[in-house]
């Protein structure tokens, strides 16, 4: 098992009969489902939004993002919503899956896992080869015509959207939007009520990265451990379902790494 220096990572002693449980609990598994947060993505270099540096806690040009990314706002002005988004939504080009997007799709691969449910919008679990991801929050991976709702993909709008430009329709001349769930906004429903059928037959839910504070997307493992899931969370920071979790590991790479190491036979 390879040594860690990571603030988080914890002994050896510690860790490994836990770890031992962890793979006792996938080996019994006929139903898991995943939920992953920021942590995650900030471990390819992604840049949290709520944690202690995250994006969101700091005003841009004087502005609360959290406004910037409301319905409201964007609908009034959506040349400073992309100014702000340039930098932020619209180079994930320029970030890589890591040891935890592989694993989760090796898990998946190998027919552990059922379904990937995640907060972030930064795609990488599709790049890591992941099927069946759905992204609670919405992703930029398409895009619609405010007026005409033509469809637009990341990748036709990330160039207009890199030279300072808002994007608009080529059929109307309408604003174009990200697909993501933006302050005002409902959850997609469908998206809903697929999680809510998916956590409640789950019997093992992993809880990846997340600080189970944002809602409703935060009672969807809580719902699973209501089922009788066993629920593990791998967050560096406490949550508030921290008491009612099967296992809890503080490092991301650490039991990751370990996990990597157990479906290739090698552990």
């Amino acid at each position: 098992m390879p040594a860690f220096n990571d603030s988080y990572a914890e002994s050896i002693d510690v860790f490994r009969p836990k770890f031992d449980s962890f793979v006792k609990l996938i080996e019994k598994s006929r139903n898991m489902t995943v939920f992953t947060g920021a942590g995650v993505s900030t471990m390819s270099g992604i840049p949290d939004f709520r944690g202690k540096h995250g994006v969101y806690n700091d005003p841009w040009q004087g502005m609360d993002v959290e406004e910037i990314i409301s319905l409201t706002f964007f609908r009034k002005e959506p040349a400073i919503f992309y100014k702000w988004a340039k930098d932020v939504w619209y180079r994930l080009e320029d970030y890589e899956p890591n040891i935890v997007h592989t694993t989760i799709t090796k898990l998946q691969e190998k027919g552990f896992l059922n379904a990937v449910y995640t907060q972030n919008i930064d795609m990488l679990h599709q790049r890591a080869g992941s099927k069946n991801v759905y992204e609670v929050h919405g992703s930029p991976e398409f895009h619609h015509c405010t007026k005409c709702h033509a469809r637009y993909t990341y990748g036709e709008i990330a160039p207009v959207v890199l030279r300072d430009e808002v994007p608009v329709c080529s059929k109307c001349g309408g604003v174009i939007k990200p697909d993501i769930i933006f302050y005002e906004e409902s959850l997609n429903e469908d998206v809903l009520d697929h999680a809510w059928k998916d956590f409640s037959d789950s019997d093992l839910c992993l809880v990846l990265g997340s600080s189970l504070t944002v809602q409703p997307a935060a009672s969807l493992p809580m719902l699973a451990r209501r089922n009788g899931a066993d629920v593990v969370i791998v967050n560096a920071q406490a949550t508030p379902q921290d008491r009612s979790a099967t296992l809890l590991f503080k490092d991301l790479k650490q039991t990751f790494s370990a996990l990597n190491d157990y479906l290739d036979g090698n552990l």
